[in-house]
């Protein structure tokens, strides 16, 4: 009989190292909802203090920036997109990886699709605060950086090959789309059921075009053809 295979484990935290990581997250919780509440302006530093019951020194140890404070996941999200890659199954393609996880993250409410309830609370909060829309295109960057790095090296591309970076680019920009509509219709006022079936269907649709390519979509008319611009097969309606 074949032995059971245990995963590696991280190795567990001391007690100061888990109490560290429990004050670094109360604070960033407390202080994500304060910024949820009032809005990221309108919150200081030293609101965030009071409220968590430490010192303004404190919260500057655990966070470099009152942005880091409302995105204190921020190195997760940055290396999610290379992970993924790193881990996807034996035969599988950048963009049939990149679409199974998408709608892996609408079945299962991921905070990343926006499609969960409170999304737009968020939306809300990022959208008011030019400081959060710029730190939240950084992050965006630097997860698309790292995925093209990640496409280079499984490739074994040339430094001045575009196609791992033309290719992280076109992943992250169909993701950001699709987030993007799911932010602004639940933002709307509607719900999760009301718009589930236009989300999944989008999200099949801008996929279609990421795997097949745009191929003669918006293609001018033409008037020498009696029925237009032929249709590209690859391209769903």
């Amino acid at each position: 009989m074949a032995e059971d295979h245990v995963p590696d484990r991280e190795p567990e935290l001391g007690l100061r190292e888990r109490k560290k990581r429990e004050t670094r997250r109360r604070i960033a919780d407390i202080a994500t909802g304060l910024f949820m509440t009032r809005g990221f302006d309108n919150v200081t530093i030293a609101d965030v203090a009071r409220t968590a019951d430490v010192s303004v020194n404190t919260v500057f140890n655990y966070f470099r920036t009152k942005e880091d404070l409302f995105f204190d996941r921020q190195d997760e999200i940055v290396e999610a997109a290379g992970r993924d890659f790193r881990e996807r199954r034996p035969g599988e393609g950048a963009v049939a990886l990149f679409r199974r996880r998408f709608f892996e993250g609408l079945d299962a409410r991921a905070h990343q699709t926006a499609f969960h309830e409170g999304s737009e609370v968020w939306t809300r909060t990022v959208r008011d605060s030019p400081a959060l829309l710029a730190r939240q295109r950084e992050i965006g960057r630097r997860a698309q950086d790292l995925l093209a790095e990640q496409l280079a090296e499984a490739t074994g591309a040339s430094p001045d090959d575009i196609a791992p970076r033309a290719a992280a680019a076109m992943i992250f920009a169909v993701q950001s789309t699709l987030v993007e509509q799911i932010s602004d219709r639940k933002s709307a006022g509607e719900t999760l059921q009301e718009m589930a079936e236009d989300v999944y269907a989008a999200a099949a649709r801008a996929f279609d075009l990421l795997e097949h390519g745009l191929g003669a979509y918006a293609a001018a008319p033409d008037p020498a053809a009696p029925d237009g611009p032929a249709a590209d097969p690859t391209i769903r309606n």
